[in-house]
């Protein structure tokens, strides 16, 4: 049976392999992004019609995020992937030369957004028969595997790690499944044309593991195989 997904930063990388796959298969996808109709989200509106709600969301933003809930108020989310995220600077993000302004900008993106959309969409979650939210991190966040660099990346996945799981913890009783996962090392804009893996290759390991999930799996560490991850 066809499901609702809602998907934060749907507009490019693996938010839009995630959207391209779930609609190929006839799943209804919330496209949350700064400018959902534009670019490849606004042809994909136009061949999947009534498949996909874009939705304005700019996950920084206190007021963005209460509009957002406002006009989806009453309407069911089986499964909220927060996806949008950000690497930070390529160069001034090691332990010995940080660049302390673009850190903070990590840190809102990254950590802050997703328990924000979480706290906000929850109740369509929980109006939801999937009950799944799932926040996209990074093997890059695990403290038991790491070497040094990428501070400001990898200090924010550690932290949205835990944030999740405190939140998974908050709403256990609830029976909502709180999920982390590493997508592996995709060929996005962040990931670079070296990465592993392409996108639609991410997406639809994702999918399948976040399908096969449940209560059992809440606040699990996994990539995007269901493979167990060190914290």
């Amino acid at each position: 049976m066809p499901q609702t997904w809602m998907i934060t930063g749907a507009n490019r990388g693996i938010g839009l392999a995630l959207t391209m796959e779930l609609l190929r298969r006839g799943d209804h996808v919330v496209a949350a992004a700064r400018d959902p109709w534009g670019g490849a989200l606004a042809e994909l509106a136009g061949v999947h019609v009534g498949q996909l709600t874009p939705l304005e969301l700019d996950v920084t933003s206190d007021r963005s995020v209460a509009a957002a809930k406002q006009a989806f108020d009453g309407r069911p989310i089986d499964v909220l992937v927060n996806n949008a995220g950000v690497y930070g600077p390529r160069d001034r993000q090691t332990a010995l030369d940080m660049d302390f302004k673009a850190w903070r900008e990590v840190f809102e993106v990254n950590v802050y957004a997703p328990l924000r959309v979480s706290q906000a969409f929850l109740p369509n979650v929980e109006a939801g028969s999937g009950r799944k939210i799932v926040t996209i991190s990074s093997r890059m966040g695990s403290i038991g595997s790491n070497p040094s660099g990428a501070i400001a990346y990898r200090s924010s996945k550690a932290a949205v790690n835990m944030v999740m799981v405190g939140f998974g913890n908050a709403v256990r009783d609830s029976e909502v499944a709180v999920l982390l996962f590493h997508p592996g090392w995709v060929r996005t804009d962040m990931g670079g044309g070296g990465a592993d893996i392409p996108p639609s290759e991410s997406a639809a390991g994702l999918i399948a593991t976040i399908d096969a999930s449940g209560m059992r799996d809440t606040n699990s560490f996994r990539n995007w195989k269901g493979e167990e991850i060190p914290w």
